[in-house]
This record gives C-alpha cells, structure tokens and sequence, in this order.
C-alpha cells in the first residue's frame, strides 16, 4: 500500500483531528453507494480506511513513522542497506557490524560463517530467521455490514457471516458512524505468511420515524389538540421500547421536549431523545369554528410581533 499519510492527504505531523477530518471527507465521496459503477472508488475507500486504521492507531502510526513496518502494517526487513563509504559501494550494518562492498547476494554466507546459520530451508539460523522478508498474508476481504437503526443506538451485537462459511458475533463499538471500518484480525483468505484480516463496513440503516442528531435521537410527535391545551402523559416510542412523557399545559407545536439517557450509546455516555411536539388539529366541524370564532374574539397578543420593525 503507497504511503498512508499520502493516501489521505494529509502531512506527517497531522493532528489526529485533522487525519479523522480528511478520512471522513474521502469515505465520504469514495463510499461505495456512491459509487456503485465505479470498483476503482471501492477500490480506493478500502485504501483510504487501511490506511486511516493504521494512523488513527497511536502505537502503529509510530511505528510506521519509525520506519519499524509498511503502509499495510507489516514489518519491514529489520536490516537497512545504505550507501557505503566514499559513494560506491553497498554497505550493510546490522547491530553493529558494517561490510562493504562486495555482492549483497554473499550476505547469507557472511551470516553463516558468523553465526552458524544454514542457507536454504530449514536450520533456523540467523540468516534464515533474520535474513529474509517475512512471507506475505493472504489477502484481506472486504465485507459490508447493515446494521438496523435501534440495533446501532443500543449497540446490539450483529451476526456476519464470513466467506469461509462461518459466522461471528460482532461487537458494534460506541459512537460508531455509517461508513466506519471495523477490521477482524486473522478472518481473511489464507496466505503463507497466515490469514488476512477481514474489513467490516458499517452502515446505519434509516429509521421510519426516528432521525440521529449526533449522539441523540430526533422524534416528530404529533399531539392531538386537546392534549396539547390540556396536557397529560402520553405514550412515546424509544428506541428501547415506548415510554410515558407528560405533555405541559398549552404546549404549542415546535416545542422539544428531552428524555434524557434515550439516544445513542457514545463514547462520552447515552445521548437523549429529542421529542419536537406537532399539534395535530382534528377535522374541521361546525362545533369547533363556533368554539374558535368566541375563544378567537378575545385578545390573544400578536405571535407575530417578533417579525415586526
């Protein structure tokens, strides 16, 4: 994978808010709903949140800055080639020792004669533990997960099912948004070196009725208008289930009302559930006009006067 910080345009001394700022804005544009006739975006949105797992990870973005593993988090060879004295020669050092000149090919005879490895397959000496690249991974598989809008507020677990057959309990983390990866280390395809990881991501279904603001959870309730006159509990739906909020007296449409500890589960604690009032008149009748055109007769201030010059 090329450079990670160059993947996300960012620079290596970014901020971690400045690298979750340019993660976003290219999950964003390269998400694969988006892009459903392009694979090279898909492509690339699995590029981009490699790499923004890797940087938003503190021990690997210094481990990667320290030069310690690669752009896909493997580790590089623990020995550095560097040019030799006087500009012509290859020079190697490891741990101490400098050789000069010379093929790079001879370094396993060099290795054997110091200590007691063995060329070719097995003996596990130096050269053959240390002197080689390590073998690659299979490959990583990419999943998407849909997860229900109530399961995402309260963190239900989320069965997936793997390409091998089988199937894991996955545990949805707090704060978690659509288009967040999730990696399972060791669930991709098999390789020499030992599986890949498997690439979960994720994505919030729409509710019919409830929309996310943040942490909390909106909610349009329509109230008839005696209720909204004379106020009284009335039966809310959450997204654990319904629950009982009193309606003040005379509350007028547009009023929020707040039942604290009903949002979404984040990473500062529970959000609230957001519930705006919306007067629901009943249909029309000679009775009501009547009673309207009295009540109506009385001064009733002007709810306007704002708009006023």
């Amino acid at each position: 994978m090329a450079d990670p910080y160059q993947l996300l345009g960012v620079a290596r001394g970014a901020s971690e808010a400045d690298i979750k700022k340019a993660y976003r804005k290219l999950a964003k544009e390269l998400h694969p709903d988006r892009n459903t006739n392009n694979p090279k975006a898909a492509e690339r949105f699995s590029q981009v949140t490699q790499a923004y797992d890797l940087l938003s990870d503190k021990d690997k973005r210094a481990r990667f800055d320290r030069g310690e593993i690669d752009g896909n988090g493997n580790p590089m060879n623990p020995f550095q080639f560097r040019q030799g004295p006087g500009g012509g020669g290859a020079g190697f050092q490891p741990g101490g020792f400098e050789f000069s000149g010379g093929d790079s090919s001879d370094f396993g005879d060099i290795f054997e004669g110091l200590f007691g490895g063995r060329r070719g397959g097995g003996g596990g000496g130096f050269a053959s533990g240390f002197g080689r690249r390590p073998s690659p991974k299979g490959a990583n598989v990419a999943y998407k997960l849909a997860v229900p809008f109530v399961d995402a507020a309260t963190l239900k677990a989320q069965r997936i099912a793997l390409r091998d057959g089988s199937t894991i309990d996955l545990k949805l983390p707090a704060g978690f948004e659509s288009g967040q990866q999730l990696r399972l280390a060791g669930k991709g395809d098999p390789g020499p070196g030992g599986p890949g990881d498997a690439l979960v991501t994720l994505d919030i279904l729409p509710h019919r009725f409830f929309t996310r603001d943040g942490d909390d959870v909106r909610l349009d309730l329509p109230v008839s208008l005696a209720e909204a006159v004379l106020g009284g509990p009335v039966k809310v739906p959450t997204v654990e289930g319904p629950v009982m909020l009193n309606i003040p007296k005379g509350s007028s449409s547009g009023k929020v009302l707040r039942l604290k500890g009903k949002g979404f589960q984040g990473k500062a604690g529970r959000g609230d559930q957001l519930v705006t009032l919306l007067v629901d008149l009943p249909v029309i009748d000679d009775a009501l006009v009547e009673f309207v055109q009295r009540w109506g007769a009385r001064d009733q201030g002007n709810p306007r006067g704002k708009f006023d010059g």
